[in-house]
């Protein structure tokens, strides 16, 4: 469901698949072949959230902000299952793994990965093609190309998932 908040409404690519049940308000911006699944919702009745193209944001994720702080994702980013983002910055390609927390003014660099469980406070800055990991996080590793390829493959499953449910009539 989209609810508009006060004179914002939220603006979605015709090519974005947005699950039935997940809820979006206010100032809320989705790229082409993005995907917000079951359970998702993002607010946007405190300041901008801006998401890229082939974004996806996997079940039960909650996205919000904090005044003056917007909260932006890149393109070809994923966002795992059940992950809180709150007035962020994810840069292009990098991955949030499931249950993690990002806080207001965290920055996570291109291609990073969050590995699942982390919380990144409020203001830390993850490197570009890293692992981070724990709470708080921190940076474990360079990323392997394997460890790219498979980012990679998770982001085209969902754009390609995405546009098969976008078709999909629901089972009643």
């Amino acid at each position: 469901m989209n609810y508009s908040y006060k004179d914002q409404a939220p603006k979605i690519a015709k090519s974005a698949y947005i699950a039935d049940n997940a809820v979006i308000t206010g100032d809320v911006i989705i790229g082409e072949y993005s995907s917000l699944w079951f359970n998702s919702v993002i607010r946007g009745d405190v300041a901008p959230t801006i998401i890229g193209n082939k974004v996806n944001i996997q079940d039960n994720c909650v996205l919000h902000q904090s005044p003056n702080n917007p909260l932006i994702l890149e393109d070809e980013v994923s966002i795992g299952h059940q992950v809180i983002l709150h007035s962020c910055k994810i840069r292009k390609g990098a991955l949030i793994g499931m249950g993690s927390i990002i806080l207001d003014k965290a920055e996570i660099g291109e291609g990073a990965f969050i590995g699942a469980g982390s919380l990144v406070p409020q203001g830390k800055v993850i490197p570009p093609n890293t692992l981070a990991f724990g709470r708080p996080a921190k940076v474990i590793r360079e990323l392997t190309e394997e460890d790219k390829k498979d980012m990679e493959r998770i982001c085209r499953e969902y754009a390609e998932k995405g546009q098969f449910y976008k078709q999909a009539t629901p089972i009643k």
